[in-house]
């Protein structure tokens, strides 16, 4: 039992970082319609730039900062780079963030080098005794921090001017310009928005192990969430994440008992598994939104 306890934590606590990640994935395509490939080279960046403030201006308040600053890095780069092909096909936008994604990592490598470099959190890899188990620190770090962030984020949403405009153009884009609002400065808004989430959740992914060049492969983990609890879903997205959290820790923990003829990695590749057999079954997500088009 503690063991099972102890594997859903740290489930809960990695599934954290994936529903930040689907947040910012979910609240590009909702008002843009485009999944945002640079999601990864957001994640990578925030990491490595806590890296360095820390040193300078300690953890707590190198973080903050840091998420700032890349969710003006991601406004930057919608304004610049992807303002300007409003009108194409989604599919031409969607290759132009992968570009945005590698050009950003190829720069964000040259200041991480070859060595791990470390963001300077307070807990490491020390463990907490909870529910009569001992679970990592950051983990419940990561699950405390995110539930305030959704919490912040669904109230921003619900109850300001700016969150309900969001709310507006991702219902229909047309409707909301003709009642004033500038669909521009919302689209910005929503890569600054998932800019900011994703350097949050490289800084988790990075606590206790530090970056490397290949952190941002973790962001990968967001896909199968963001499709899982449906792409139009924030709720969904944070489920999902969750969700695939959980089972990739289930897995791991237990699948080498079960069905050892599965392999040792197979829980790398059980998120993508659980995203196959939700979609059989709802093809939309679990929260999606089921769209009906006349021909």
């Amino acid at each position: 039992m503690s063991e099972f306890v102890q594997s859903m934590l740290r489930g809960l606590g990695s599934g954290s970082i994936y529903a930040l990640l689907a947040l910012g994935f979910v609240i590009i395509y909702k008002s843009t319609r485009v999944i945002s490939f640079a999601q990864p080279a957001f994640m990578l960046a925030g990491a490595v730039l806590v890296s360095y403030l820390a040193a300078e201006i300690g953890f707590f308040a190198a973080v903050p900062v840091a998420a700032v600053l890349i969710a003006v890095l991601a406004l930057g780069v919608e304004r610049t780079v992807l303002r300007p092909m409003i009108g194409k096909p989604v599919f031409v936008v969607a290759i132009i963030t992968i570009g945005v994604d590698v050009v950003v990592r190829v720069v964000t490598n040259s200041f991480i080098g070859l060595d791990v470099r470390q963001v300077g959190d307070p807990w490491g890899l020390s463990t907490v005794t909870l529910f009569g188990v001992d679970v990592q620190q950051r983990y419940l770090v990561m699950f405390v921090t995110t539930a305030v962030v959704v919490a912040v984020l669904f109230a921003f949403f619900r109850f300001s001017r700016i969150g309900l405009a969001m709310r507006a153009v991702a219902y229909d884009q047309e409707v909301a310009l003709a009642q004033g609002i500038s669909v521009g400065s919302v689209f910005a808004l929503s890569w600054a928005i998932a800019g900011g989430l994703a350097a949050l959740a490289g800084v988790f992914v990075a606590t206790g192990a530090g970056v490397d060049q290949q952190l941002w492969v973790i962001a990968l983990k967001a896909l199968p969430a963001i499709i899982l609890g449906g792409l139009d879903s924030l709720g969904g997205a944070v489920v999902g994440g969750l969700a695939v959290g959980v089972v990739e820790s289930l897995v791991g923990t237990y699948q080498g008992d079960v069905a050892p003829w599965l392999g040792p990695n197979f829980a790398l590749v059980a998120p993508y598994v659980l995203m196959l057999v939700v979609l059989l079954v709802r093809p939309y997500g679990l929260f999606g939104s089921k769209e009906v088009e006349r021909v």
